[in-house]
């Protein structure tokens, strides 16, 4: 089983190059993985073998819009997921905007 995440700016239409990414798991939030985003808004291995479970991913996205110049509404975002079938690669994409996200289950 692999893990991904892909993090687009949807207000500049680009994606989100140095996006601060945490990856733990639940209950507890035994910290998994800590890597930021490539040029392409990519993290293509965040990890690997996760068993079956809940985990959180979270995006540092107050630091990305300091780095930009801008000032978001979020400091961060928290995305929680259950992995039912370790077989499967699950990818975690997220849009972003100063002040709107969106995320999807994506393939």
């Amino acid at each position: 089983m692999t893990l991904s995440t892909h993090v687009l700016d949807a207000a500049l239409g680009r994606p989100a190059a140095g996006v601060g990414v945490r990856l733990e798991a639940l209950p507890g939030g035994d910290l998994l993985a800590e890597t930021t985003t490539d040029h392409d808004g990519r993290v293509r291995e965040l990890a690997l073998d996760l068993a079956a479970g809940p985990y959180r991913i979270t995006f540092d996205t107050g630091g990305y819009f300091a780095a930009t110049g801008r000032q978001g509404f979020y400091p961060e975002v928290a995305v929680t997921f259950v992995v039912t079938d370790p077989g499967e690669h699950h990818h975690v994409p997220l849009l972003l905007s100063p002040f709107a996200y969106s995320t999807y289950r994506g393939s």
